[in-house]
């Protein structure tokens, strides 16, 4: 049985960076692939696998056994949790907080300042496996500071507004106006209480105080 060998990467790693043993940054998924750069002060935990051709600004966390896909960009001071998967091809802001489990699917755009709760899936095709002549799979948006509940499911191509909050374990089939609150299986639109009606705040970083546009 041959012995198995370390993966071969590429990566520029800022200063200040912890990355685990186990963790792989800048995994070379095809011989032309660029470096995987991962800003000053990240924390990679063990197992988790970053491969090459993806950004990642400063101050970025992971937990254990995340996987971060090519041609990834991503803000500073995120949290990427444990057994999170990023397919490839996303846009994540800064402050941003994915907990564990969370599901986020190709060609997915996520503003800044945003939570999305455990086990929450984000999708991409609504067509699997069928129309793959006419049709391209396309992820949601979350504007920023979105909240998104666990076990939640956002269907494919779906907005979801500025400030707005899906509430945890409901099925999101159509975009959500900004600072309302959707909630059940098919969501329905409901108001925010007021009491939620502010932004975000960082869950970790400089002292920043995020703006309601």
């Amino acid at each position: 049985m041959p012995l198995s060998t370390a993966p071969e990467t590429r990566a520029l790693i800022g200063e200040r960076c912890q990355i685990q043993p186990q963790a792989v940054v800048g995994l070379v998924y095809r011989p032309d692939c660029g470096p995987a750069r991962l800003g000053d002060e990240a924390i990679v935990r063990a197992f988790t696998l970053i491969y090459g051709d993806v950004t990642i600004g400063r101050g970025f966390r992971s937990g254990h056994h995340a996987l971060i896909r090519e041609h990834t960009t991503i803000g500073d001071w995120v949290l990427v949790g444990t057994s999170v998967i990023i397919d490839g091809h996303v846009q994540i802001g800064d402050y941003v907080s994915l907990q564990g489990r969370v599901y986020v699917p190709t060609h997915t755009t996520i503003g800044q300042y945003v939570f999305i709760g455990p086990g929450a899936v984000l999708t991409n095709d609504k067509y699997p496996l069928r129309r793959r002549s006419s049709y391209q799979p396309q992820g949601p948006t979350l504007a920023d500071h979105v909240t998104i509940g666990a076990n939640a499911t956002v269907l494919p191509g779906v907005h979801i507004g500025e400030g707005a909050v899906v509430a945890a374990g409901s099925v999101v089939t159509a975009d959500v106006p900004a600072w309302s609150l959707a909630v059940g299986a098919p969501a329905r639109i409901r108001a925010l209480p007021a009491s939620l009606k502010e932004p975000n705040q960082p869950i970790f970083g400089p002292a920043r105080v995020p703006k309601r546009s």
